[in-house]
């Protein structure tokens, strides 16, 4: 498993910042694994299972 942090979801999804943790308020995203006391991250498993489910939601349209 791996730890990714904001920069890098970002990156990968192409979401900025605000879009992220609007989509975790409404359980759109996966929520963010707290780090330390300032610090969070995400699973990239979660995120990539993330991706995949857009991917998929692509064809059923």
């Amino acid at each position: 498993m791996k730890f990714l942090k904001l920069q890098a979801v970002m990156s990968i999804t192409g979401l900025s910042r605000s879009s992220i943790y609007l989509a975790i308020s409404e359980g759109r995203f996966p929520k963010q694994i707290p780090l330390g006391a300032r610090s969070v991250a995400w699973l990239e498993a979660e995120i990539e299972g993330w991706v995949k489910s857009r991917i998929a939601q692509r064809g059923a349209i």
